[in-house]
């Protein structure tokens, strides 16, 4: 499969499932967006098995175009926990075998204690999550990785809204991806993005095509460059 019909079924898949919405939406920053994406909603095991195929498939691809090299997974709390454990198991199911590991927001002081868990941080390591907001959980996730003698290798996210920073009314100058490879040297990945939910509308059914002139204007507004 190309990685413009990866692009495109994981959009398909994203609105059927009534994970990827229309409508009017606030987001953190205060604008109003056209669309919303709710990887909180991938919350039944069909739904994740087959975020987790999406995932593993564009990790592959990338692999394979020689954008990234990983030795590992990484998943931030909360939701970077389960999507990088699901996210092994269907690179284990693609024949690549990879650890994987995830902390904890509290440090446990009895058992394994710590914060990490799951495989010892080695080698180059893929930071899995569902999104790039603010940059925060990156930024958290690079210390943690590198605090333990492994190195971040890249970041990889479900959907890549490429929205500059900023508020309803000053937008900034850099999407939270392109400042994440600014700020770390490393590429962030996206199973799909913005560009790709616009491709979609405009070959979509009657039902979803309405929303692309809204989600167009929007990204005039407030997409990267």
């Amino acid at each position: 499969m190309s990685s413009s019909d990866l692009r495109t079924q994981f959009i398909r898949f994203s609105v059927q499932a009534g994970i990827l919405r229309f409508g009017e939406f606030r987001t953190k920053a205060g604008r109003m967006s056209p669309y919303f994406f709710n990887a909180g909603l991938f919350n039944d095991g069909a739904l994740l098995g087959q975020v987790a195929e999406f995932y593993a498939q564009t990790l592959l691809a990338a692999e394979r175009e020689g954008r990234i090299a990983f030795d590992m997974l990484f998943g931030p709390a909360y939701k970077g926990i389960t999507l990088a454990s699901a996210t092994a198991v269907a690179l284990a199911r693609l024949g690549r075998n990879v650890p994987f590991a995830f902390n904890r927001k509290e440090a446990k002081d009895h058992g394994e204690g710590g914060t990490l868990i799951g495989a010892p941080l080695s080698g180059r390591v893929v930071i899995i999550d569902d999104v790039i907001s603010a940059g925060t959980s990156v930024r958290e996730s690079v210390e943690l990785i590198q605090a333990h003698g492994a190195s971040p290798s890249a970041v990889m996210i479900a959907l890549d809204r490429q929205e500059r920073a900023g508020d309803a009314d000053h937008v900034g100058e850099l999407s939270a991806s392109q400042e994440v490879a600014r700020l770390y040297g490393m590429p962030v990945l996206a199973i799909a993005s913005l560009d790709d939910l616009l491709a979609y509308l405009s070959a979509a059914d009657a039902s979803d095509a309405p929303h692309r002139e809204r989600v167009a204007a929007y990204r005039t507004r407030y997409g990267e460059a």
